[in-house]
């Protein structure tokens, strides 16, 4: 594994005694340490195994970029700094912290307090320390100047998670003695650049550091190789992988590493084949086209473009619902990665549910997918949110193949299980491997499916961002359903495109329904400087749909118009008072022969309302009702009987009601469930939303010439509910304006008004895909729309639609990284006055999405007799289960509960009653779920339904039924 180089046996050998005694890792329990010069080397080393086996092409080249010798410099750059990142621990501040350690030391001559008489000790981390000597040491050795170190030493000194700022480097200058101790500090300096002499020298640098003086490393690759340091040094931090002194066997440096890198059996990363076939070819290969089918036009376009284009880049695909743009978005990132030296790819949805419907595609895809190695390989995979553990493809990615596997300890983790099941292609298996499955290594997986948060995470000033940014500039990244982000999230979303496009990430945007001012937006996020004011006009000013939109660095922005597939669905669209009675006596006048209707109502307190009523005029089995306010299970199982009773036909044909049936749903069916109505009723909402609602209208053949449907219904009807028609303008209800907010709702409402009147040129049908985009671009457009006596209302919700938006953006900068500074300029301060953490829980979400606090709870019962069980009615004999509360429940029990979450609706959201329901959550508090036994549940809001599945919780009652899931009413 590893070459037989002087460097490998340099390190332990002819160091002096005082440098030999400094430590960088103990442990209290076994009383095992290691010197600091043998952490150094495991550091080293590793950093040389990660970028020669496990960093991507398109990583390395961005470190390389501005060193003159290339990758070659690139590498010994990354394994330098991994060699020197903890040289700050040869310091009296570090080295007090263990007394007998430290003695070991005095013993040396290296002379220090106890720790209790280093009560400013914390101004001197050894992260900050190391990159001051590592500065003071260029200077002192190489004569380079302070400004030329401080690029490279930002490095060493954001190691842990977050670089200094100004005020801590200046707050440490002024206390000498932190680094050094009065009185012996010229041995101090002795060991120090000692130590620091050695790091040149075992990885051959001591000439190449007087070229780099005039290096300027852009704040791309400062951050790749802050994030390439925090890896090396947590997997060379790992005593299982680097055994402590004494434990340690006798190994040689090369069977040590050796030994640790063959136990961590990290994954390379994917390779791609160049793409030049013609596009029929590849669908075929990759997603098992049937016999005889053609792809489609935008698809083929596609990919003839990004063959087309000599580097990678950004490409929007605008297409229509149901066009196949995922397949056409992986299509072209197996073409850019080949292009750019990606290893992997990234696709981020909106919603959890959109990621677990997405995610068993990509684990088909990668099963088809060739690597230029030409051997038999593996691909760590990884499910990014919250509660992709619940998600049971990836559940079984990692139970499968946990026979055979040694188990390992890596950070804290035990376990690393491979899968060898259905997904495994031929000469590809896919790995849920253990050490990439944390929350801060988990997007350093080769192929990952997520929400957009993790996107939006590289863009917000948080602890270790630069493995996000690691992570992600080594991937391509698909952004899917584009237009599903407010103004606040695009604010963070821009900031990310500013920085893959200064890594040079390719990029896929898709969307149906995208308006041009957002299309130039995320253009000139991407490429900044790059593109010119009229390119960016040409790309907000191009016309016609489907529409493609190509960025490659040094050519200009290419827009190409695609021909139209041939699909074609005419929907026939009118307006409904919104009164229940009319709704009954219309869906029973169009449902007198059957069908299916699907209602989408912008709020869940409507859909209730709407259902109940429904049950009482058409029967109990003749409604059913979707949203989000289920728990998990009951969600899951409502999404796979919708898709089984209305999916496509060939998977629903022996379940769709024969009879009529009407599902009310929320937002929920509006994107991620493949669902097919011969009627739709919505509410007002947005243009884009009303067009991806439409998308659910007739959306699969069914019979020669829609035999299959009854003949009232043949013709795609779209009845248009949720506002006062007879006002002037027309008033939407009071739930759409919370939810959408008035100005948008007013230009939906505007742009419909001829057709609602009869007035278009196609009377009342609108037709897909044609009148999407000119419905979208006038919605969203600047123009005038509506009639005269609307302007009045329209242009004052526009100005306070405008300050409403000034005032997202502006929250959304608050804690948000900078745009990329100039090349050489350090990350000084990077993410200072940040967020701390960012993950994919409650406070994360909260943190890149404008939306109030809300609380999560897992959902269980009290019975009769007192003891608490799991819900009664969960499937699959997940039921009733009694739950122990003087101990940990077993591991498979404990993760039904965990299944069963629920996040409470508005009503809980307003300060006092979301702190008066955190209170009363907290009573239910089981101690002996409180251990690291039980993660599944320790620290979560139990919330205690009994026998009736009722509860009281800050003056609301609540009721849960697996028909209509949570009910919430303000007590009497």
């Amino acid at each position: 594994m590893l070459d037989e180089e002087p460097s490998v046996t340099l390190w332990g050998t002819g160091l002096t005694a005082a440098a030999r005694s400094v430590w960088a890792k103990h442990d209290q329990a076994t009383g095992g340490w290691l010197p600091l010069w043998r952490h150094l080397a495991d550091s080293s080393a590793v950093a040389g195994l990660l970028w020669d086996s496990w960093l991507p092409l398109q990583v390395k080249r961005v470190i390389a970029d501005a060193l003159p010798g290339g990758l070659d410099d690139g590498r010994r750059l990354a394994v330098w700094l991994a060699a020197a990142h903890d040289v700050g621990k040869a310091t009296p501040a570090f080295a007090c912290q263990v007394e007998s350690l430290a003695d070991l030391m005095r013993a040396a001559g290296l002379d220090m307090p106890s720790y209790s008489q280093f009560p400013d000790r914390k101004l001197a981390p050894h992260g900050l320390a190391g990159q001051m000597l590592l500065q003071e040491w260029l200077s002192d050795r190489y004569g380079w100047p302070r400004s030329a170190t401080v690029q490279f030493g930002i490095i060493v000194g954001g190691h842990h998670g977050v670089p200094p700022t100004h005020s801590d480097i200046q707050a440490l200058a002024v206390h000498g003695r932190l680094l050094r101790t009065p009185g012996c500090a010229a041995l101090w300096r002795s060991v120090q650049w000692e130590l620091m002499d050695r790091c040149a020298q075992a990885c051959d640098v001591v000439v190449t550091l007087q070229s780099w003086r005039e290096a300027k490393l852009s704040q791309p690759a400062q951050a790749l190789l802050t994030g390439l340091v925090i890896v090396a040094d947590w997997i060379a931090s790992n005593p299982d992988l680097f055994p402590y002194f004494p434990q340690a066997p006798r190994q040689s440096d090369k069977e040590r590493v050796e030994a640790a890198w063959q136990g961590l059996d990290l994954p390379e990363p994917w390779e791609a084949c160049a793409v030049d076939g013609p596009p029929q070819e590849l669908f075929a290969s990759r997603f098992r086209l049937p016999v005889g089918s053609r792809i489609r036009p935008v698809q083929k376009c596609a990919v003839q473009v990004a063959q087309r284009m000599s580097s990678a880049g950004l490409m929007i695909i605008e297409a229509p619902m149901g066009e196949g743009k995922t397949e056409a978005a992986l299509a072209v990132a197996e073409i850019f990665a080949a292009l750019s030296g990606a290893g992997g790819c990234f696709v981020a949805l909106p919603t959890m549910a959109t990621g677990n419907a997405m995610f068993p595609r990509l684990l088909k895809w990668l099963g088809r997918l060739p690597d230029a190695r030409k051997r038999s390989h593996r691909r760590s995979v990884l499910l990014a949110h919250s509660k992709a553990a619940l998600n049971e493809d990836y559940a079984q990615l990692i139970r499968a193949g946990r026979h055979g596997v040694r188990a390992i300890e890596v950070d804290g983790n035990r376990d690393e299980y491979r899968h060898r099941g259905d997904h495994r292609a031929a000469s590809a298996e896919l790995v849920a491997h253990r050490w990439l499955r944390g929350r801060k290594k988990g997007m350093l997986s080769s192929f990952v499916v997520g929400t957009i948060d993790q996107l939006l995470f590289m863009g917000l000033k948080s602890r270790h961002l630069a493995l996000r940014h690691l992570a992600l500039a080594g991937k391509v990244v698909v952004i899917d359903e584009a237009h599903a982000y407010d103004t606040y999230m695009n604010s963070y979303l821009d900031r990310a495109l500013s920085w893959l496009g200064a890594y040079r990430v390719p990029v896929v945007v898709l969307s149906a329904t995208l308006p041009a001012g957002r299309r130039r937006e995320l253009v000139e996020a991407y490429a900044g400087a790059v593109g010119s004011s009229e390119e960016l006009a040409s790309v907000e000013n191009a016309q016609g749909y489907p529409l493609l939109t190509a960025v490659e660095p040094g050519r200009p922005v290419l827009t190409e118009v695609v021909a139209p597939s041939g699909r074609e669905t005419r929907v026939h669209l009118e307006q409904l008072n919104d009164d229940l009675n009319e709704l009954g006596d219309t869906l029973e006048e169009k449902l007198v022969e059957g069908g299916c209707a699907l209602i989408v109502r912008n709020t869940v307190d409507r859909v209730m309302e709407t259902a109940a009523y429904l049950r009482q005029r058409f029967g109990e089995g003749r409604v059913s009702v979707a949203h989000a306010r289920f728990v998990d299970l009951d969600r899951a199982d409502k999404d796979a009987d919708l898709l089984a009773r209305f999916g496509p036909p060939e998977a629903s044909a022996a379940h769709r009601p024969r009879d009529m049936h009407i599902v009310v749903a929320s937002q929920v069916a509006e994107q991620s469930l493949d669902i097919d109505f011969d009627l739709l009723v919505s509410d007002l909402c947005p243009i884009d939303l009303l067009l991806q609602r439409m998308g659910r209208l007739h959306r699969h053949v069914r019979g020669e010439g829609q035999e299959d449907r009854p003949s009232r219904l043949r013709t795609p009807q779209c009845l248009l509910m949720g506002a006062d028609w007879d006002s002037t303008p027309v008033e939407p209800v009071e739930g759409a304006k919370r939810v959408y907010r008035m100005y948008p709702l007013l230009r939906s409402a505007a742009v419909l008004e001829p057709y609602l009147s009869g007035t278009a040129g196609t009377g009342h049908v609108v037709r897909l895909p044609q009148d999407i985009n000119p419905l979208v671009q006038a919605a969203y457009g600047g123009g005038p729309v509506g009639p005269p006596q609307w302007q009045e209302a329209l242009q004052r919700a526009g100005r306070e639609h405008d300050v409403y938006q000034a005032t997202q953006d502006g929250k959304a900068h608050d804690f948000q990284i900078n745009a990329v500074g100039k090349a050489g300029r350090a990350l000084v301060g990077w993410i200072d006055a940040g967020v701390g953490d960012a993950d994919d829980s409650r406070r994360g979400h909260a943190q890149v999405r404008d939306s109030p606090e809300t609380l999560e709870v897992l959902v269980v019962q009290r019975l009769a007799d007192g003891t608490l069980a799991t819900l009664r009615h969960l499937s699959n004999g997940r039921g009733g289960l009694e739950l122990p509360t003087d101990s940990t429940p077993e591991p498979n029990l404990a993760r039904i509960v965990a299944s069963c979450s629920l996040r409470l609706p508005f009503h809980f959201s307003f300060p006092r009653v979301l702190d008066r329901a955190i209170d009363e959550l907290e009573k239910e508090y089981v101690a002996a779920w409180q251990n690291k036994d039980c993660h599944w549940l320790a620290g979560e809001l139990i919330l205690v339904l009994d026998e009736n599945c009722r509860t009281r919780l800050a003056g609301y009652d609540l009721h849960y039924t697996p028909e209509d899931g949570l009910e919430v009413a303000r007590a009497e």
